[in-house]
């Protein structure tokens, strides 16, 4: 079953693609590799998941957080490649979480994200990872997220 078809049987609602903001694209594609650009928790009604872990929001709260981001980031991706049937595998993914300054599960928050991946891709959502603390995000979000993923034409 195609990433397309999965989404599907799965309900899960991709929210429009997010405009970039700054001086940046939301995709660079460099041979089979697609570069996606930091992204936010974004919902279908464009609003953001803001808080810090740890401290206004809990760290099932992050969690969840974190699962969002990953449906804008599938949106961002479908939008430029037509579907998600391209992709090929999950390379890397660096998560970010605006954390108190004693909070330290940022693994466990960033799986909200990597479990959304592997739910759409199967084992080819299990990438390489980094998840981090950070004293702020832009907007105050909950999280940010960029990724690479192996595509093919």
């Amino acid at each position: 079953m195609g990433a397309d078809a999965r989404i599907a049987e799965l309900k899960l609602i991709l929210p429009p693609p997010p405009k970039p903001i700054a001086t940046y694209v939301p995709c660079v594609q460099v041979r089979e590799l697609v570069y996606v650009s930091g992204h936010g928790p974004l919902k279908p009604d464009k609003s953001l998941v803001t808080g810090r872990v740890g401290a206004e929001m809990s760290e099932a709260d992050g969690k969840a957080a974190a699962r969002v981001v990953g449906l804008a980031v599938l949106a961002t991706l479908r939008n430029y490649l037509g579907t998600l049937d391209r992709v090929v595998r999950l390379v890397k993914v660096l998560g970010m979480v605006n954390a108190a300054p004693d909070f330290q599960n940022h693994p466990a928050v960033i799986n909200g994200f990597s479990d959304l991946m592997v739910e759409v891709f199967g084992d080819a959502g299990k990438g390489a990872r980094s998840a981090v603390g950070m004293g702020s995000l832009p907007g105050n979000i909950a999280v940010e997220v960029e990724a690479i993923f192996e595509v093919r034409d």
